[in-house]
């Protein structure tokens, strides 16, 4: 057989290596087979729904050769590709709060009591992103919190005061709330800016913010926004 055919086209025609041959014939044992594609694409789908999609090529590599496959980086890569395999990617997270500043900042008149007796007397806006695939969105809500109702919003593909000015103004066009309601919010640069704090002032609203850094002095709101990413 050997003088027929050349060892090159052997091997490829049997998918054996040529090092794997040569090695073969230094050792006296018979060279290992090629995994086929195939084969190795059960395993990755297996793994795939094992894991939930979790993993990536890497953790799929140390998988499969966990398994008793032996296949090469490269190989698991490219037919993951091929096959529009992925493992999840986590969400950049997008910082929507800039508290570092040197604006005048309110007092918290909440103190975490978030109830009310009646509608429009505490509302309470935060910030938040989406991702598109277009880049990010930035949603700001307002929320009544007699009955946890969004009563204004605002969606931009800007973190500019002018977002939560604008959900502040739907809100209070479509309310009409009597003098002294209480506005709260955490102690962003957009709360705390001169424009904002003028509106509310116009408005005949008291401002009131959360301690810095402190999620659970507005956490009603950011329920909120957990239940609506979940949604999405």
């Amino acid at each position: 057989m050997k003088g027929r055919w050349p060892i090159r086209t052997m091997c490829r025609v049997l998918s054996v290596s040529e090092s794997g041959f040569y090695g073969w014939q230094r050792s006296g044992k018979a060279p290992s087979s090629r995994v086929s594609d195939q084969r190795i694409l059960v395993h990755i789908r297996a793994i795939h729904r094992e894991v939930e999609k979790e993993y990536g090529w890497p953790r799929m590599y140390h998988e499969l050769r966990g398994h008793g496959l032996r296949v090469g980086k490269e190989r698991v890569r490219l037919i993951m590709q091929a096959y529009g395999i992925r493992g999840k990617t986590k969400r950049r997270y997008v910082v929507t709060t800039d508290s570092e500043h040197a604006l005048p900042v309110a007092p918290n008149l909440v103190q975490r009591q978030f109830t009310a007796s009646a509608p429009d007397q505490i509302w309470c806006g935060d910030i938040t992103y989406i991702p598109t695939e277009e880049g990010w969105l930035y949603l700001a809500a307002v929320i009544d919190l007699f009955g946890r109702q969004v009563v204004g919003w605002s969606l931009k593909p800007h973190m500019q005061t002018e977002l939560v000015k604008d959900a502040l103004m739907m809100a209070s066009l479509r309310r009409r709330p009597a003098a002294g309601l209480i506005f709260h919010s955490d102690r962003g640069s957009q709360y705390c800016s001169h424009e904002f704090q003028e509106t509310l002032r116009a408005l005949q609203i008291r401002a009131s913010m959360s301690r810095k850094g402190d999620c659970w002095d507005n956490s009603p709101i950011e329920s909120f926004w957990a239940r609506l990413k979940l949604a999405c």
